[in-house]
């Protein structure tokens, strides 16, 4: 049912910093950034940097708003949601952003999400509800 990764997000301790490693450094195209966070692409991966203040250089026992996303589509959902529950796999998040989304753990605590949507209809209803100190570049 997951067709590919959606959108890498990761967790920052410094916004800035982590805007020139992955613009100036790698060369990610960056699209918007807001207070406590930025969208930039790499190719056709969406990423997002998010201002965690519990972030810093962490063992991989702990724990931050780090996950992996990956595309479902909309037909796909309530049936991928019912066999992970019917599995007894944990849901670590509720979705509160544009896009259906469904988050969960791998067997190994691993952060995970399914989600249905793209940067393009992100960007669209940030532009109609655009979230704090947000400002766009493209």
């Amino acid at each position: 049912m997951l067709k590919n990764l959606n959108h890498l997000t990761l967790a920052v301790s410094k916004l800035d910093h982590s805007i020139v490693f992955y613009q100036q450094l790698l060369g990610l195209k960056l699209h918007v950034r807001w207070d406590n966070g930025a969208y930039l692409t790499c190719g056709e991966l969406w990423c997002c940097l998010s201002v965690d203040a519990s972030r810093h250089f962490v063992s991989p026992q702990e724990s931050d708003y780090t996950h992996y996303a990956f595309s479902i589509a909309q037909e796909d959902v309530t049936a991928f949601i019912a066999r992970l529950d019917q599995e007894g796999v944990t849901c670590w998040k509720e979705n509160k952003s544009e896009g259906l989304s469904y988050y969960f753990l791998d067997p190994d605590g691993h952060k995970l999400e399914a989600h249905v949507g793209n940067l393009a209809q992100r960007l669209a209803a940030c532009r109609e509800k655009p979230y704090q100190g947000m400002v766009f570049f493209d």
